[in-house]
């Protein structure tokens, strides 16, 4: 399977300072944090302009993506678009946590868009801002033994019961 992500650049870097817009679409499959995740079957977009300056290469735009997950409060199946804005460095000798990887001859836009994807990807997603969590109809809560009992010393633990053997008394 071919990379979608993959972008020939050496028209670039023969006209410096020139600019080149660019869409790409694939799939980042594997991409998940927490309760949230990429769907399965459809393509992130990429719809970026690309500019070489020097020996660096600037790509900048906007990145698209539909996740799923589960609401954090009622625990139903939410989704949404991540709509991202993308502005990465690619350069020859790439600083790491900082800049890409850049080939003469092309860049692989795929770690600068998981990492991108990632980062945006909701960690407690939200069903809607009004979500009064589970049904408390359908959950009732319960005390099944009296008050006092409940109030009462909890019993020993029989794992401790040879500390009570112990005395400090001087």
């Amino acid at each position: 399977m071919s990379n979608p992500f993959a972008v020939a650049t050496p028209e670039l870097f023969r006209h410096h300072g020139t600019r080149a817009h660019i869409e790409r679409r694939g799939p980042l499959p594997g991409l998940a944090l927490s309760a949230a995740h990429l769907v399965e079957g459809e393509d992130v977009v990429a719809d970026l302009t690309l500019e070489a300056q020097g020996d660096t290469l600037m790509a900048s735009g906007t990145v698209t993506a539909h996740w799923e997950g589960e609401c954090r409060r009622c625990l139903q199946t939410t989704d949404g678009i991540l709509a991202i804005e993308f502005r990465e460095v690619f350069q020859p000798d790439p600083v790491e946590g900082e800049t890409y990887p850049l080939d003469r001859d092309r860049i692989d836009l795929r770690p600068a868009l998981r990492e991108a994807v990632a980062l945006a990807l909701p960690v407690a997603p939200l069903c809607d801002e009004a979500c009064a969590g589970p049904d408390p109809d359908a959950h009732p809560v319960t005390i099944e033994s009296p008050l006092e009992e409940l109030e009462s010393t909890p019993p020993a633990d029989p794992r401790w019961a040879a500390l009570d053997q112990l005395r400090f008394d001087n």
